[in-house]
């Protein structure tokens, strides 16, 4: 939990804001402040089985290899953040050690993603991993969104 504490508050600059131990001392379960009213919450068990890449958090940075995770694992966190930081916020992880994609522009186009902004770009990103894997998201959005950006039925069992 220290390592998630310094990752979420000390890099992220997300506050910790409770903090709470299970009965039985079966674990701790600890609340950071995401913005906007919003919380992220993590728990840590002592006995909890390892982490296993590529099945409970992505096995590669994006880019990089498969993103596939077991269905119901924690596969990525995206943060909604101001136009005008995404670039600030890239260097500050870079400059914490952390390796951080190149802002990826999201699109309509058969790629899905361009290095420069295009008509269809909805979205602006980086992505980065915490200190177990978990695959993180500075998001901001270009355009709204409407009707015609959800045309994709979700996927079925079978």
């Amino acid at each position: 939990m220290q390592r998630t504490v310094d990752s979420y508050e000390g890099v992220l600059g997300m506050p910790l804001i409770k903090t709470i131990n299970l009965p039985q001392g079966s674990g701790q379960h600890f609340f950071f402040d995401a913005g906007n009213g919003d919380a992220l919450a993590f728990f840590w068990f002592p006995d909890a089985p390892s982490s296993v890449p590529g099945v409970t958090h992505p096995a590669h940075q994006l880019g990089r290899g498969s993103l596939a995770t077991a269905h119901a694992s924690m596969n990525q966190v995206a943060f909604d953040v101001s136009p005008d930081k995404i670039d600030a916020y890239q260097q500050k992880l870079e400059a914490a050690g952390i390796e951080v994609t190149p802002v990826i522009n999201h699109d309509d186009s058969a790629t899905q993603a361009s290095r420069e902004i295009t008509d269809t770009t909805f979205v602006r990103s980086i992505y980065f991993t915490d200190p177990d894997g978990i695959m993180l998201e500075f998001a901001t959005w270009t355009r709204d969104l409407g009707p015609e950006d959800v045309n994709v039925a979700p996927a079925r069992p079978g």
